[in-house]
């Protein structure tokens, strides 16, 4: 199977948010980036936050890094005090070289996975997550593209059918993958009227940036709209280039 992906798992540590039900079972076979993230009013320094949440925030992160461990997956975490918490995951996300953000909601057992497909760019990186998270499980994937108005049946088809090659490669059953296409609607109205029959969604990023797509549009709305897991596959970092 693919190497583990880096999933980065932001937890807002002191504001009663904690790791929900499902998820470190979810993310067994992958490298997790716990971050524990408290957002302070810009007039308290991060040093004075830290000196006095510090402790009953590391508390709460042993208990969470404990339980991604137990189910499998191999665990690096780091707590911050800031005042912007979007730019914290979103620096994080980059410094840890993750994949993929999750927008931690609760979940089960996972049988059937959707994983919205929006094009060519960024395939391979959808491609790794998908097969280092659902690769090893007994699950259902569901590639799913909303078509837009110039293009073909034979584009999407391209699309899609290159999408599981490149699963397969990774080591995949591709008899466990199907492959959805809608036309004639917004493709977030369409990916949150169809999730509602899986029980993760995985998404690829959207401009401008990943902080956006998290906090803002549309994961946020998809989030909001349904009740598991959604993974937010990063694009590709942009390469550093001499002068």
């Amino acid at each position: 199977m693919t190497d583990r992906p880096s999933i980065l798992v932001p937890i807002r540590v002191l504001q009663g948010e904690s790791v929900p039900e499902g998820v470190p079972g979810l993310l067994a076979d992958t490298h997790v980036v716990l971050l524990g993230y408290h957002v302070i009013p810009e007039q308290t320094a991060p040093g004075q936050a830290q000196l006095q949440f510090e402790d009953r925030a590391n508390d709460r992160l042993d208990e969470y890094e404990a339980m991604f461990e137990k189910s499998g997956a191999t665990v690096e975490r780091q707590l911050v005090f800031t005042h912007n918490g979007q730019k914290t995951i979103d620096r994080l996300t980059t410094e840890h070289d993750c994949m993929a953000v999750l927008v931690p909601n609760a979940t089960g057992a996972v049988e059937d996975v959707l994983v919205a497909v929006r094009g060519a760019v960024g395939i391979d990186r959808l491609a790794r997550v998908v097969a280092g998270v659902f690769g090893d499980m007994d699950v259902s994937v569901t590639l799913y593209h909303v078509a837009e108005e110039d293009e073909t049946d034979d584009d999407v088809q391209t699309l899609l059918d290159g999408l599981v090659d490149r699963l397969g490669d990774l080591g995949m059953d591709t008899s466990t993958i199907g492959t959805r296409v809608d036309r004639d609607q917004g493709a977030l109205d369409a990916i949150v009227g169809v999730a509602d029959e899986f029980d993760t969604v995985v998404m690829g990023e959207s401009d401008p940036s990943l902080t956006t797509f998290v906090f803002g549009l549309p994961a946020d709305q998809v989030a909001d709209r349904f009740l598991g897991p959604v993974l937010v596959v990063q694009r590709e970092p942009p390469r550093e280039t001499d002068d």
